[in-house]
C-alpha cells in the first residue's frame, strides 16, 4: 500500500511539472502581448510580445483552421527563446537577410521597403522585370533558382537562405522536396485576400519580417489616405457606370467575383459591376451567352492582355468576332492594359490607390485630377 501511495505521488509529481512546462510555453502566447490593429486584412493578425511577434495566418479556403503561425524572434535576442518555446508554430529569426522569393510582387515590396539586399535569390527569373534585381542575377548576387513550380534544389541548398516566401495554393499537396530542406517557408497568402486595402496591408508583415516595421506601418498609412479618399469622392457620384472585365480564355469567360478585389475595386471606384453578385473571391468561370446576356449593354470594359504591341479593337474582333456585338465596343469605350509593358502585376497588389485612380479618371474623369492613366488606355482602331 505505501509502495503504491509512493508510486502515485511521483506521478502526480510528475504530472504537475509537465502541466506547469505546458503552461509556461502556451503563456508566450496568451499574456503581456499587444495586438498590431490589422485594419483591413482578415487573413492575418499580429501580436507584438517582448522580444518577439506572434503572426498567424488564417486559412482562407477553410476560415476555421489556421494556415500557419509564425513566430518573429530579434535575433538580437538568439539564444533566449528555443522551437520547443513555440509549439506547432515556425521561429523566424527577424531581420531575415538572405530571402530567396518566388513572386515578383514581392521582390517590387522588398524594393519600396529599402530591403532589396535581402533578396538572396528569385524563382521565375523570366517574370521579373525590376531593373536591380536583374542586374543583381546578372552579376551573380542574386541567385537564380529556377522555375517556382519545379525549383533548383541543389542551388537552394548551396544559397541556404533565411526564408523562403511562396504564394501557398489551395489543395497543392504542399511544397515538395522544399519542405524537406529544413528552410522555414513563408507563406504568402496575401493575394486571397477580399480587399485591396486587405492585400495591400500584408507589408505590415513583411516590414516586420525584414527589419523595418516603421517604414511599412508608414507606407501603408499613405496608401489607405489616398485609397480612401479616392473612393470617398467616386461613391459620392449621383451615378454608377456599369462595367465589364476581362476576355473569353478558350472555352470559358473567367470573370472576377463580386467578392474578389477587383470587384471591391469597382465598387470603391463608384462602378456598377455587372457581376458584383457573384459570391466568389477569385475568378469564375462563365459561358460567353452568360456573359453577353448579362453585359453587353455595359457602359465599360476592361481588359488585361500580355503581347509585343498594344491590341487594337480590329484586332479583338479578329480574335473573337462576337466581341464586337458589346455596345462598348460599338461606343469605343474598352481600355486595356498590356501587361508585357506595363508594370500591373507588379505593383497593384500593394499599391491599390494607384489601380483605383486609373479606372476614377477613365469612368468619372469629371472628378479626377489628372488626364492620364498608369495601365489602361483606350483601345486604338
Amino acid at each position: 500500500m505505501r509502495r503504491n501511495l509512493y508510486y502515485l505521488s511521483i506521478l502526480f509529481a510528475v504530472l504537475c511539472h509537465t502541466a506547469c512546462g505546458r503552461h509556461e510555453t502556451a503563456s508566450h502566447f496568451t499574456t503581456g502581448g499587444d495586438t498590431i490593429t490589422m485594419r483591413h486584412a482578415e487573413n492575418i493578425t499580429l501580436v507584438y510580445f517582448d522580444g518577439y511577434t506572434v503572426a498567424t495566418l488564417r486559412n482562407p479556403w477553410d476560415s476555421l483552421k489556421i494556415l500557419h503561425t509564425y513566430v518573429l524572434v530579434d535575433k538580437q535576442l538568439n539564444g533566449r527563446f528555443k522551437a520547443e518555446d513555440f509549439p506547432q508554430s515556425t521561429v523566424i529569426n527577424i531581420p531575415i537577410k538572405k530571402a530567396l522569393i518566388f513572386s515578383s510582387v514581392h521582390c517590387g515590396l522588398f524594393d519600396e521597403l529599402g530591403v532589396s539586399d535581402n533578396i538572396a535569390g528569385v524563382c521565375d527569373l523570366q517574370y521579373i522585370k525590376l531593373p536591380k534585381i536583374l542586374k543583381a542575377c546578372q552579376n551573380g548576387r542574386v541567385a537564380d533558382c529556377g522555375n517556382g513550380m519545379s525549383p533548383d534544389i541543389e542551388r537552394i541548398i548551396e544559397l541556404h537562405p533565411d526564408a523562403m516566401l511562396i504564394s501557398p495554393f489551395e489543395n497543392s499537396g504542399g511544397y515538395g522536396r522544399v519542405e524537406k530542406l529544413n528552410i522555414p517557408i513563408i507563406e504568402c497568402a496575401d493575394y486571397m485576400e477580399t480587399s485591396p486595402l486587405g492585400r495591400a496591408e500584408w507589408m505590415r508583415f513583411y516590414g516586420r519580417l525584414t527589419g523595418c516595421p516603421e517604414k511599412a506601418d508608414s507606407l501603408f498609412n499613405k496608401i489607405e489616405k489616398e485609397y480612401l479618399g479616392l473612393s470617398r469622392k467616386a461613391r459620392s457620384q449621383p451615378q454608377y457606370p456599369t462595367v465589364l472585365a476581362e476576355l473569353k480564355n478558350s472555352g470559358a469567360w473567367y470573370v472576377p467575383g463580386g467578392k474578389s478585389t477587383t470587384g471591391r475595386l469597382f465598387a470603391d471606384a463608384g462602378a456598377n459591376y455587372i457581376f458584383s453578385n457573384l459570391s466568389q473571391s477569385g475568378s469564375v468561370p462563365l459561358a460567353f451567352e452568360t456573359v453577353f446576356n448579362a453585359a453587353n449593354h455595359a457602359d465599360y470594359w476592361f481588359i488585361k492582355y500580355n503581347q509585343k504591341t498594344d491590341k487594337t479593337y480590329s484586332e479583338l474582333e479578329r480574335d473573337y468576332a462576337p466581341y464586337a456585338h458589346f455596345e462598348a465596343f460599338k461606343q469605343r469605350r474598352i481600355y486595356g492594359c498590356n501587361t508585357g509593358h506595363r508594370p500591373f502585376y507588379e505593383e497593384t497588389p500593394y499599391h491599390p490607390e494607384r489601380l483605383l485612380q486609373d479606372i476614377i479618371t477613365i469612368i468619372h474623369p469629371q472628378i479626377s485630377n489628372n488626364d492620364h492613366t498608369r495601365y489602361f488606355s483606350k483601345l486604338k482602331e
